[in-house]
């Protein structure tokens, strides 16, 4: 015979074994049984890049900025599951395809998405030049590291108003730089998807190097992973 106490006892387990965790779950499993895209983490420390990129930048950059981003591109994309089994450059690559009422919603936060997400990858504490097959793609499409960076920095710098500027696998040449404007990406007008891009937003740089956009673009150049980069090539080659 069972006391009331045993009896209370074993009608709670039986009330959990039909399910009542899921009412009480935490906010990240609850989370994760939600279809959608996910921000991803910073592949290093806030302050990894320092003194050239500050932590604090870094953290708003991808704690606020990325993640709302990631937040309005589900928001936009709900009640449209098959776009949200896409990745990011798939879905901002067929925009044409999109319910117009949702289009510039899509390619506001999928762009922002799709873009931050290379972002992240594409810089290391490492720094340092391009090798390789890489660094022979660099001098046939420019003439040298050095030129590409003075034609990569110009597009940076001169992309009026917020934007980027991306290394892009070419048609003519290997390689060739191209900018864009908000949260644009090459992809959006069919070219190949970037393997290298700068974000020269404000909310990028602002808060350590105000209007000196040229300052920030010079320290970027100091974190470029550029092992990523060629791996990024690599892969655009083999399609």
């Amino acid at each position: 015979m069972l006391n009331r106490r045993e009896i209370i006892q074993t009608a709670t387990v039986g009330t959990v074994a039909l399910g009542l965790p899921t009412l009480f779950a935490t906010p990240q499993a609850a989370a994760a049984e939600v279809a959608g895209f996910t921000l991803p983490p910073l592949p290093y420390a806030c302050d990894a890049l320092e003194p050239h990129l500050d932590a604090r930048t870094m953290e708003i950059h991808h704690d606020k900025h990325h993640a709302g981003y990631v937040a309005n591109l589900n928001k936009a994309l709900a009640g449209h599951s098959d776009w949200l089994k896409l990745t990011p450059i798939q879905v901002i690559s067929k925009l044409a395809e999109l319910p117009e009422g949702i289009r510039t919603a899509v390619r506001n936060n999928g762009g922002g998405h799709a873009n931050h997400s290379l972002f992240w990858t594409i810089m290391s504490k490492k720094g340092g030049e391009p090798r390789g097959d890489l660094k022979k793609a660099i001098d046939d499409s420019f003439g040298s590291f050095g030129a590409f960076q003075k034609e990569f920095g110009t597009a940076a710098l001169k992309q009026f108003g917020s934007g980027w500027a991306w290394l892009v696998p070419g048609k003519e040449k290997p390689l060739t730089v191209v900018a864009t404007a908000n949260q644009d990406n090459p992809v959006m007008t069919g070219a190949a998807a970037p393997i290298l891009g700068i974000d020269v937003w404000e909310h990028a740089y602002y808060l350590k190097y105000q209007n000196k956009r040229a300052d920030y673009i010079a320290a970027w150049f100091q974190v470029i992973n550029w092992d990523q980069v060629a791996a990024n090539y690599h892969a655009a080659k083999k399609g």
